[in-house]
């Protein structure tokens, strides 16, 4: 999958750095062009001239050199890169780039490239588990950046725990699982719901929910990325949805998010139905704004449509269709349940009791279950790094 990819591979000043003369002779192997980009501390780890001889290309570091008076250009750089990696990241780089400071060659070739970016941190157990950089790595997974999530073992210090670099043939199944993705996603139809329905009581009021629409949305741009056509059934909510490969349906209702859902889906060869559809609608919503001295003191509801149950009476047999599930108890037992009668693929349950999952954040950890494996718990991540967990999990159904 790498063969003619050119691969930027960017060295901070960790330890680890002693092993990217492995992975650059791996990614080699594979058919990847490599450059390499490093701090000016990190060659107190790993020689210029050791990574020069295994990628058969000079080593970047400044942006001018005196002896020969050459330039570089970091915006080149960026353009031409189909894949930077930085490995291994210190906390202290990974501060600058969650704050955005570009105060070496390498931080502004991270602000200029348009190429997916994964970083791979390492550092010491007590620096791994600091606030900071937890919230820093979350910052960055929110820009659609790569996590690759440090190792437990023994550390530098002597300590035991993480933050130990993967090693380098993991960070190369990293990068080959990821444009084996891109390929199997392109050219397919996607269909992706998200966001909460209004359902109105009069002109001005209605009854909704607190979903934001993110998780919907980075699923949707995670399946364009990957070169997939995407319809993306909006409910309202105050987000872009602008995106290339992403075309946008705008619905209020869950009556019309169901016309919408119906009318898109068979067509298509994957649903990810991430909307928040409201159970229930006034049974008679009021023409004219309801006074408040004439009111009626009970809204009689009726329910609204199954729209995930519908679809899965309709699904074709090889089309896959995928639920959300949120629950507040016997999570795993509902999520379950639904995901037998509504004819599903795959379900991914989240619960309210988690925090820094559900509604309006930015984070959400998830579980994935299917009919033929156990379930697959995932940790609290941006949901940009969610909505890849959930591809990753669909290119596996795929190939079933």
């Amino acid at each position: 999958m790498l063969k003619g990819k050119k691969i930027v591979v960017g060295i901070t000043a960790g330890i680890a750095a002693y092993k990217i003369p492995l992975l650059i002779r791996l990614l080699k192997k594979e058919g990847a062009e490599v450059q390499v980009v490093m701090t000016t501390f990190a060659k107190e780890f790993v020689t210029p001239l050791t990574l020069s001889v295994v990628s058969e290309n000079s080593v970047l570091s400044d942006y001018y050199v005196k002896e020969d008076g050459s330039w570089h250009s970091h915006v080149e750089l960026g353009l031409w890169a189909d894949a930077l990696l930085l490995a291994p990241l210190t906390a202290n780089s990974l501060a600058k780039m969650a704050a955005g400071i570009a105060d070496n060659f390498l931080m502004t070739l991270v602000l200029s490239a348009r190429c997916p970016l994964f970083f791979a941190p390492t550092m010491d157990l007590d620096m791994f588990q600091h606030p900071t950089v937890s919230e820093n790595i979350v910052k960055l997974q929110s820009r659609g950046y790569h996590y690759i999530e440090p190792a437990e073992g023994e550390l530098a210090s002597g300590l035991k725990g993480k933050g130990r670099m993967k090693e380098p043939e993991e960070l190369l199944h990293v990068l080959t699982d990821y444009f084996s993705t891109e390929h199997i996603f392109k050219g397919k139809k996607v269909m992706v719901s998200a966001g909460p329905t209004h359902e109105p009581i009069d002109p001005v009021r209605f009854i909704g929910n607190s979903s934001s629409g993110k998780m919907g949305l980075a699923i949707a741009k995670a399946f364009a990325r990957k070169g997939a056509n995407v319809e993306l059934v909006m409910g309202p909510a105050n987000l872009d949805t602008r995106f290339p490969g992403i075309r946008t349906t705008d619905v209020n209702t869950a009556s019309e998010m169901e016309t919408a859902c119906k009318k898109i889906f068979p067509n298509v060869e994957i649903a990810v139905m991430a909307a928040a559809v409201a159970d229930f609608t006034p049974a008679e919503p009021a023409n004219e704004k309801i006074k408040k001295a004439s009111g009626p003191e009970v809204i009689h509801l009726k329910p609204t449509a199954d729209i995930l149950a519908g679809l899965g009476k309709i699904k074709k047999q090889k089309q896959l269709l995928i639920g959300f599930a949120l629950e507040t108890e016997n999570e795993l037992a509902n999520a379950k349940e639904k995901l037998q009668k509504k004819n599903l693929d795959m379900i991914v349950l989240n619960s309210l009791k988690d925090k820094g999952a559900g509604f309006g954040t930015d984070t959400n950890k998830i579980t994935l279950l299917t009919k033929n494996n156990p379930p697959r718990l995932f940790p609290l991540k941006a949901k940009e790094a969610v909505a890849l967990d959930i591809l990753s999990a669909i290119q596996s159904l795929m190939e079933e």
